[in-house]
């Protein structure tokens, strides 16, 4: 179980040692994850330590670094780091300690947030962590904070109180010490109210993901969805088609006003348009008949290719794609191949030699029918002395090219095998 030290998971703590005793094949055991943050983070630490020695439960204590970029709040860093830490257990269930009133401050808080039924379902009893992680458990959800405070000084038990928690500019503070006081005086069963509303909407979110889970199989052409059969959703199933794609991808959700968007452009825009959604995993796209994902990849440089053998797939870091060959009645001479090549990004401006002159590279991939963010990344194949040799998968130089030979080709990756 996670184990914090503060009220919530000691009473945790202790009922499980309870259990403990009447099915002695219950193995209970705790780990602390130590964040850093507070100067008070070693003496929770040891509290933890000596609360576990006691009850004799097994500890593991996990130290973890918090790096908070643009965008990302403190609150939401750490809890991203305990998750990782729960994710390495070799526990089969991971057990939580977040109680009714953690529930009810959560719906409030995705409230106020704007959020959908996915996220005003707030925190299910038991989920997977993921596919092939352990299970969460939070046993304590039809519990009050009252109720858990009262049966730990009954036993006897102490616990550390997180300053943090008094700090009003984080929004759950702000709700528990000044507005929930307030809703409390004139409904006190505020709390198994909107948890039933939580209960609800989860039944809501399982069904919308049900359906927009049939619809996306429906639409799926390839790697990406076929517009025509996106198209023929209603307006609301092509966006949940959208974010139930995005969790098959494990992208994050974009906000709603530019899901919808891309939506209309990539309805109304035209067939060699090419209307797209940046995400921070990847880029959303629709172009001709499609809607694709690409992920985000750092711009390509320049791969030395050795001594090549046709008759093998080499995955190329970095690039995102797969390179291969195949023997074609006019491609590249072998020997070619064996002096090592070169696998370069565009920089512009490169032409390359075609039965009727040399064109623009840029030309070849339009009338190949490249879509244009693949376009900017796609390589070139240069001798080693920067000649450019090929398009691969494209177009090969056709001065190289008078007779059989073999012909390169270009696959790249998908953004997910989901």
């Amino acid at each position: 179980m996670g184990l914090s030290g503060g009220l919530d998971s000691v009473a945790l703590l202790a009922l499980l040692c309870r259990a403990r005793t009447h099915r002695p094949g219950l193995a209970v055991s705790a780990v602390h994850v130590h964040h850093g943050l507070s100067p008070n983070a070693d003496a929770w630490a040891e509290h933890c330590r000596a609360l576990c020695a006691a009850l004799r439960v097994p500890l593991r204590l996990e130290r973890v670094s918090l790096v908070v970029s643009g965008g990302d709040s403190l609150e939401a860093v750490a809890r991203t780091a305990r998750y990782q830490v729960y994710r390495r257990s070799a526990a089969g269930v991971v057990a939580l300690a977040h109680h009714l009133d953690d529930q009810a401050e959560t719906v409030l808080l995705q409230l106020l947030r704007g959020g959908g039924p996915r996220a005003l379902a707030a925190m299910p009893a038991l989920r997977r962590l993921d596919a092939a992680g352990p299970w969460l458990w939070r046993p304590l959800l039809g519990l009050r904070r009252l109720q858990l405070e009262a049966w730990v000084q009954a036993e006897g038990l102490s616990w550390v109180e997180d300053e943090s928690n008094r700090d009003e500019r984080w929004r759950r503070n702000l709700l528990r010490q000044r507005l929930l006081p307030q809703l409390e005086a004139a409904l006190p069963d505020y709390r198994r109210h909107l948890a039933r509303s939580a209960g609800l909407l989860a039944d809501a979110a399982a069904v919308l993901d049900e359906v927009a889970a049939q619809d996306l199989a429906a639409c799926r052409l390839g790697d990406g969805l076929s517009l025509a059969a996106w198209r023929g959703l209603s307006e609301p199933r092509q966006r949940q088609v959208l974010l139930a794609w995005l969790r098959v991808l494990e992208w994050p959700a974009p906000e709603p006003e530019a899901l919808a968007e891309f939506q209309r452009q990539a309805l109304q825009a035209g067939a060699d348009s090419c209307p797209r959604l940046a995400l921070a995993s990847g880029l959303l796209y629709r172009y001709r008949d499609g809607v694709h994902a690409l992920p985000a990849l750092a711009t390509p440089a320049a791969v030395p290719l050795a001594a090549l053998d046709p008759a093998a797939e080499c995955l190329v870091e970095g690039w995102g794609g797969v390179l291969s060959w195949a023997w074609r009645p006019r491609g590249l001479p072998a020997a070619l191949l064996a002096q090592g090549l070169l696998l370069c990004p565009r920089q512009g401006g490169e032409r390359l030699a075609s039965a009727v002159g040399r064109k623009p590279v840029k030309n070849f991939l339009q009338e190949a029918g490249i879509a244009p963010p693949l376009r900017e990344r796609w390589p070139l194949l240069c001798d080693a002395g920067g000649r450019l040799l090929a398009l691969p998968g494209v177009a090969v130089d056709a001065d190289l090219a008078a007779g059989p030979g073999w012909w390169p080709c270009w696959r790249p990756l998908p953004a997910s095998s989901g």
